[in-house]
């Protein structure tokens, strides 16, 4: 019987730093409209400049009209604004928009070159065909009602005052932590009706607001519906987080994949394919049943919502692992960036068994039906926003079967932090432990 390290040996393709080093995956990708693009860590530099060269051909090659990522609405509309040529921002202002932690997720040099490339690429195309820059999550609770207020000002000034009524009860100091607890705690009153209320005007008026002509007031209306929508479900999330009985996990990954249906179909209505790829961790983007998440915790995700809602043979999944080196992370949530060594993979983990097997980088196809030594249970590693190698194996690993998790998967047996576009004092280069592994 073929073992898991000759399996990998055998199927696994090299990568040379070319542009052909995606030709298989390419290939693989066929006419499907959606490529989810995974990453190890929030932090880690290759992983966000293989998606940026991967999401060029898919765009270039195979009409691709929108990025998702996982991050705020609101924060990357000044982005999409941006790459479409819109707006009286330079490159570094149209980062500005993103205040909270994590900045270096979105503010780092690879996306930004990124970002660079695709307002160049646009420039190119005729407004109906450029391709759009979207965040997907539901942290922005109040900046997105102040959008939906904004909207409403330019569009229907009396619908507005309602809308800034009805969200008057979000208001709290503008943390939504709180908001959260004091509803919760029954300290304050719930803000679920006006804010479902309020979407569902908005999107009863939208013939009347789109009166204008053009593409620009259709995704005008389109951006404003899908911050009233994020408006609904971080309400929900934040209350959930101070109750017992609902998965706030997966609240987040149904708003997400519901944002990913909603630009799908968005694009189509406008004459597009809908051809959408997404960038986000691997926890989001692997499909949650083939993991703990799904075998123990009942929880879904992006992955799995995607598969399930598009069906499988229109998604790939495509993730991407790391051995060891350098990644940005903090020790602590809201913490401030710092240049952290990441320790080598620990045995019986995927990423161990790549590393043994010498190919260094490489790309590798899986199927569950033609890669039986991969669907063996294996430990994985998350690494997300912070990183405790202190307790690496409780904090970082879970038991996963690849083949069935992902369609494909890019390995680098040692990477490299993301550099963010502001450092600060902290992001200092971290070297190796001279007492590595005798100290820990």
């Amino acid at each position: 019987m073929t073992t898991p390290l000759a399996c990998v040996r055998e199927r696994a393709l090299r990568l040379d730093g070319r542009a052909s080093d995606h030709d298989a995956l390419l290939e693989r990708v066929g006419e499907r409209p959606f490529v989810l693009l995974g990453e190890a860590s929030h932090g880690t530099a290759e992983f966000y400049r293989l998606r940026a060269e991967i999401s060029r051909r898919l765009i270039e090659e195979k009409g691709f009209e929108a990025v998702l990522v996982e991050a705020d609405w609101p924060d990357a509309l000044r982005l999409d604004r941006y790459v479409r040529g819109g707006g009286e921002d330079s490159l570094d202002d149209a980062f500005a928009d993103f205040q909270r932690f994590p900045h270096w997720m979105w503010c780092n040099h690879e996306v930004r070159d990124f970002i660079a490339w695709l307002r160049r690429h646009n420039a190119r195309q005729p407004l109906a065909t450029k391709a759009g820059f979207h965040g997907m999550d539901l942290y922005s609770l109040h900046r997105s009602a102040e959008a939906v207020i904004d909207y409403l000002a330019r569009v229907d000034p009396e619908q507005a005052e309602v809308a800034r009524r009805g969200y008057a009860c979000l208001d709290h100091r503008g943390d939504p932590f709180h908001y959260g607890r004091n509803v919760a705690f029954g300290l304050s009153p719930s803000c679920e009706r006006a804010a479902v209320g309020l979407q569902v005007r908005l999107m009863e008026r939208a013939a009347d607001y789109l009166e204008a002509d053009g593409r620009r007031a259709i995704d005008a209306q389109f951006f404003a519906e899908q911050n009233a929508r994020v408006v609904v479900n971080a309400e929900a999330y934040y209350r959930a987080m101070f109750g017992a009985r609902v998965d706030t996990w997966n609240l987040r990954d149904s708003h997400m994949t519901e944002t990913l249906v909603e630009l799908h179909d968005h694009l189509r209505r406008q004459g597009g394919a809908g051809k959408v790829v997404v960038w986000a961790h691997n926890s989001h983007l692997g499909d949650a049943r083939a993991t703990e998440m799904g075998w123990r915790q009942a929880q879904h995700n992006v992955g799995q919502l995607a598969r399930q809602r598009f069906g499988a043979e229109r998604v790939l999944l495509v993730g991407f692992t790391t051995h060891t080196g350098h990644v940005t992370a903090a020790r602590d949530w809201d913490g401030p960036a710092e240049h952290r060594w990441v320790r080598p993979s620990l045995e019986g983990s995927v990423e161990r068994l790549f590393h043994r097997s010498g190919l260094d980088r490489f790309y590798l196809p899986l199927s569950p039906t033609r890669a039986e030594p991969l669907e063996e249970s294996l430990l994985e590693r998350a690494i997300g926003v912070i990183y405790r190698p202190e307790t690496e194996r409780g904090s970082h690993y879970f038991r996963a079967c690849l083949a069935e998790q992902f369609d494909a998967l890019y390995h680098l047996d040692e990477t490299t932090a993301v550099e963010p576009l502001a450092p600060g004092s902290s992001w200092q280069r971290e070297a190796i432990p001279d007492t590595y592994p005798f100290g820990v």
